[in-house]
């Protein structure tokens, strides 16, 4: 990721938990959301051939109320900090054996926002104390993030 990217990622979880994150973080970070992504696609695969189907739909995507939640209130914020063309690299098509149909990949961004916001409000539910997460923190977020993804 670029300086100005690191920048807008920084500011992000700034604005939307107060969070101080930094360079070690990024990688985290980027690791977390692709791997998401990637098990959201997998699980649309499987209902994509469920149905008879080779191209997986956005209605495929597993995206509970509490994600559509997230994914909305990331646009709003968004518009403040413009963090788009950071998740679309981040979220780019996955390798998997079956073709997304073309208004996947704009809803692939919108699940990526969803989820970094999602991650970044759950900093603060585990340790509201705790404005520069470490180690540990990422390491109990993302297996909270495990159980339910």
């Amino acid at each position: 990721m670029d300086v100005a990217g690191e920048t807008r990622f920084k500011r992000f979880f700034r604005v939307a938990a107060g969070l101080n994150v930094d360079e070690s973080d990024l990688t985290r970070y980027q690791d977390f959301v692709a791997d998401k992504v990637y098990d959201m696609v997998l699980i649309a695969g499987a209902r994509a051939k469920a149905n008879n189907r080779d191209v997986i739909q956005p209605w495929d995507l597993p995206i509970t109320k509490g994600l559509q939640e997230s994914m909305h209130a990331f646009k709003k914020l968004d518009a403040e900090v413009d963090s788009k063309p950071i998740l679309a690299r981040i979220a780019a098509r996955p390798p998997i054996d079956l073709a997304l149909s073309d208004e996947v990949d704009p809803r692939l961004i919108e699940v990526a926002g969803g989820l970094t916001l999602a991650l970044a409000r759950c900093f603060t539910i585990i340790d509201p104390k705790d404005t520069n997460p470490g180690s540990k923190a990422w390491s109990r977020v993302i297996r909270v993030f495990n159980l339910l993804l």
